[in-house]
């Protein structure tokens, strides 16, 4: 949030401006000088009836003007200061989600001028636009890689926000990813609409089940906004990929057999409701995630694969946090014509996934390696605290946490029937379930990536699994 200061002067020249009339069009103009003397004053500010007669956007140059207009004219309903100060500072968050900005400042000044009425304000967004061309290196963490990032954008090409990127990313695991995307924002929509093309040439690496994968494709994405302030996300995908699945001569038989190469074309939507406080260490707040994708528009790769994460969390006292998860899924075919390959499959284990076990660590085996199942469920109870004695707190130390937990979950391959006899449906959770407890240090890097240092215990597994009693384990989701 920037800094939001109350001035009684200002003397301006050439600015950007939206003027509060009846009917408030916008024009805009520029501006380079701005000078202003600040007073304290301790007021309730919301006794004080104010109405904003303009809005002035310093510093536009290549931003048309139009999404700016969209962007700012709620500023004219505020009804006292508190609700300009409040309303200017989400004003300032929307423009900032346009991408066409790199710093915004705000400035509030009681309104001059000959049409100025007796409790007038005006507005003034400070802004500065990106380049027309930024790059950057940087390091990304996820499944337990780190990989470096080479970056380069082109933000604002047609003065509405759209950006044209560029990405190479290289894994510590040897996994590459170069990806080309072309995003288009539609922000006059109340859906707030974001339209995203992507070409695609991956390579990644899966030890634990024997092959390694390389796709080429292309993805369509539009994302939906409708609340605005990111706690409804629908997401609607098409991809289209041409995978290569490969193995040597050593790994089992029925991974071999599914290697070569193969076309998938999908659809898939995306739903989620996070009302979580953080993304890392929640204290209070849900979230609830669901997503559908069908294959089988094309190629030779069909099914029907279906996901759900619930997540809740609730603090009943400051030191003492409780966290809930519960991921499961569920993998059809479509028809006996087409094929599921082991990519698709369900895989279980791993630090940050059913603790206590190795990555892809539980589950179905062939020869020592992991194939997959077509259904899972696992669920994670855990309970945080601060570190003791509280070192650093209000600041480094809150970045760690201890936390204990009980985590378990099943992956194999059921025979669902959807009628009335859900005898053989309730095998999942019955049959073969695996379990482990432990606990450890938790810290969150930059609140989108975690890390984790455990010691667990399994408590149930079965002889095929892959055990492991101490896990390091860094990501950007966890169970």
């Amino acid at each position: 949030m920037g800094t939001v200061h109350a001035k009684e002067s200002m003397m301006s020249g050439n600015m950007n401006e939206t003027s509060n009339e009846n009917n408030p069009s916008a024009s805009f103009r520029k501006n380079k000088n701005l000078f202003d003397t600040t007073k304290e004053k301790h007021i309730d500010l919301h006794s004080l009836k104010v109405r904003v007669d303009r809005i002035h956007i310093d510093g536009l140059m290549r931003t048309k003007d139009d999404i700016i207009q969209s962007q700012v004219t709620e500023l004219f309903k505020a009804q006292d200061f508190y609700d300009v100060i409040l309303r200017a500072s989400k004003v300032r968050e929307k423009l900032g989600t346009l991408g066409c900005f790199k710093n915004i400042g705000i400035y509030i000044d009681t309104s001059q001028g000959p049409d100025a009425t007796p409790e007038g304000v005006e507005v003034t967004f400070s802004v500065r636009e990106m380049r027309r061309l930024t790059g950057e290196i940087s390091t990304m963490i996820g499944n337990n890689e780190g990989s470096v990032v080479i970056q380069a954008k082109a933000p604002n090409l047609f003065g509405r926000g759209e950006r044209l990127q560029m990405e190479y990313s290289y894994g510590s695991k040897s996994s590459t990813n170069i990806r080309v995307s072309v995003v288009k924002p539609f922000v006059n929509s109340w859906l707030h609409t974001v339209l995203t093309g992507s070409v695609f040439n991956s390579s990644n690496r899966f030890p634990w089940s024997g092959f390694n994968q390389h796709d080429k494709g292309f993805l369509l994405d539009l994302a939906f906004n409708p609340d605005g302030a990111g706690i409804l996300k629908h997401n609607l995908q098409y991809e289209a990929a041409y995978r290569e699945i490969a193995s040597s001569k050593q790994t089992s038989f029925r991974v071999r057999e599914q290697c070569g190469p193969n076309l998938k074309s999908a659809l898939r939507h995306i739903c989620s409701i996070d009302k979580r406080d953080s993304l890392i260490f929640p204290t209070s707040g849900s979230l609830v995630q669901f997503s559908t994708e069908v294959a089988g528009l094309g190629g030779d790769i069909g099914f029907v694969k279906n996901e759900l994460t619930v997540q809740t969390n609730w603090t009943p006292h400051e030191c003492l946090t409780f966290q809930l998860g519960l991921q499961s899924g569920l993998l059809r075919g479509v028809n006996n014509e087409m094929k599921i390959n082991i990519a698709d499959q369900f895989f279980l284990g791993g630090p940050l996934n059913l603790r206590g076990f190795e990555m892809r660590g539980c589950g179905p085996r062939d020869d020592g390696y992991s194939i997959g199942g077509d259904a899972y469920w696992a669920a994670a109870l855990h309970l945080y605290t601060p570190l003791p004695f509280r070192p650093g707190r209000n600041g480094f130390g809150d970045l760690f946490k201890l936390h204990g937990f009980i985590n378990g979950g099943n992956v194999s391959n059921f025979t669902f029937k959807f009628d009335n006899n859900y005898k053989d449906n309730m095998k999942i959770f019955t049959e073969n379930v695996r379990c482990s407890a432990g606990g450890g240090i938790a810290m969150k890097l930059g609140d989108i990536a975690r890390v984790e240092l455990n010691f667990i215990m399994p408590l149930l597994f079965l002889r095929s699994d892959v055990l492991q009693q101490f896990q390091f384990g860094i990501g950007l989701q966890y169970l």
